[in-house]
């Protein structure tokens, strides 16, 4: 697994922009302001981006590539097309599949089951419809939690709306298999439930 994915916070920023079709992230040390990651979409077709413009945006296929700073992939976060409901794919860096996010119909707020690629359950990612808070979750049991709140060090890279944090709590062992299921997640969040 790589080293990256062993952190316990990051800072992700999307890129924002007036006619922006892709969803592009950077995923930040929120202690000194180091880039740590890339995510980006680089093959969005012509129909998918004329209906990222329209009421549809939230039915588009995407698929955001995760990579270090020198280019290589780390993982892949991958939807086809939707009506109803998403179920996303993550893929290892050789596009091999790690795990499923699950959508549920009718939980306010927005709600992922996250499987493994046996489609084992591992955890809930459950969020609150009064606002931008996510909770990871398993057996009652906090594992992650994202959030637009960030008041720890390095407050002064969280400057805009389009900013958030991912906190994976230490009781998630280093290299477990549930950290990079945990980080394409968040991904999910901004494309599923809050376009």
């Amino acid at each position: 697994m790589n080293p990256l994915l062993n952190r316990n916070i990051y800072l992700i920023k999307e890129h924002v922009g007036m006619f922006k079709a892709s969803n592009n992230f950077d995923i930040f040390n929120p202690e000194n302001g180091s880039q740590l990651m890339t995510c980006r979409e680089p093959n969005l077709g012509f129909f998918t981006k004329l209906f990222r413009f329209t009421e549809y945006k939230r039915m588009t296929p995407f698929q955001v590539i995760i990579s270090d700073n020198q280019g290589n992939k780390i993982i892949s976060v991958k939807r086809g097309f939707t009506v109803f409901r998403s179920d996303v794919e993550i893929f290892d860096k050789n596009d091999k599949l790690i795990g499923v996010f699950k959508q549920k119909f009718f939980s306010f707020g927005g709600k992922f089951e996250i499987h493994d690629a046996n489609d084992r359950h591992l955890c809930t990612l459950q969020g609150k419809w009064t606002g931008w808070d996510f909770k990871f979750s398993k057996a009652n049991k906090e594992l992650a939690h994202v959030s637009k709140k960030w008041a720890g060090i390095g407050k002064e890279f969280f400057t805009s709306a389009d900013n958030y944090v991912l906190e994976i709590f230490n009781h998630v062992p280093q290299d477990d298999a549930l950290r990079p299921l945990i980080l394409a997640s968040v991904m999910c969040i901004d494309m599923v439930f809050k376009e």
